[in-house]
């Protein structure tokens, strides 16, 4: 009667540890996928902007034959941002960031192209222009708040993933953190804007 007993027990036990498993299993996917959107998302964002550039710096060619050096800037730093992919699964903080150097350097080229553009009135009376530009600067906002909204998912994953029980189960079933967006070095230094 005791070993039934104890018998019992412990087939009780393992199913609660069977059935903890399956929800935390689960629950890992559920989130993993979660920062898959979220990356998505920022994915979707930066593609936009890049489509938008090509027509900015066509617009801008079509309306004046200058600064060339700084068109084939932006023209160059928006093809390394494109060519720059990551993963989703294997989201590490050293990927993360060759994946923001090359974004950074598209926005400082686009920073520029702005700043020279403030020296032709003519190029910024052109509503294809100015209707660019606003586009472009509610691109780059929708990058921060998708930026933003991935950290924050992120966030609810690695949570999950280093709490305990959690933590026995993730790496049981091979779930590990991911890496979030960092503020790159300078930051917050304001820019300095010069349009000498």
């Amino acid at each position: 009667m005791k070993s039934i007993t104890t018998i019992g027990v412990v087939l009780v036990l393992l199913l609660l540890l069977f059935m903890g498993g399956c929800s935390s299993y689960n629950g890992f996917v559920d989130s993993e996928e979660n920062v898959d959107q979220a990356w998505a998302n920022v994915q979707t964002q930066y593609q936009r902007r890049t489509d938008l550039i090509t027509n900015l710096v066509n617009t801008v060619k079509g309306a004046a034959n200058f600064e060339k050096e700084t068109l084939e800037a932006v023209v160059n730093a928006r093809a390394k941002a494109t060519s720059v992919n990551i993963d989703p699964s294997n989201l590490t903080a050293d990927k993360l960031q060759e994946f923001q150097a090359a974004q950074s350097q598209l926005g400082q080229s686009l920073g520029r192209l702005l700043v020279t553009v403030e020296k032709y009135p003519e190029l910024q009376a052109n509503a294809n222009f100015r209707d660019l530009q606003t586009q472009l600067e509610g691109t780059e906002n929708r990058v921060a708040v998708s930026r933003q909204n991935f950290n924050e998912v992120v966030t609810g994953y690695n949570k999950q993933v280093r709490r305990f029980p959690g933590s026995f189960f993730a790496s049981i079933f091979g779930f590990s953190e991911k890496a979030q967006f960092e503020a790159q070095a300078g930051s917050e230094n304001a820019p300095a804007v010069n349009f000498d």
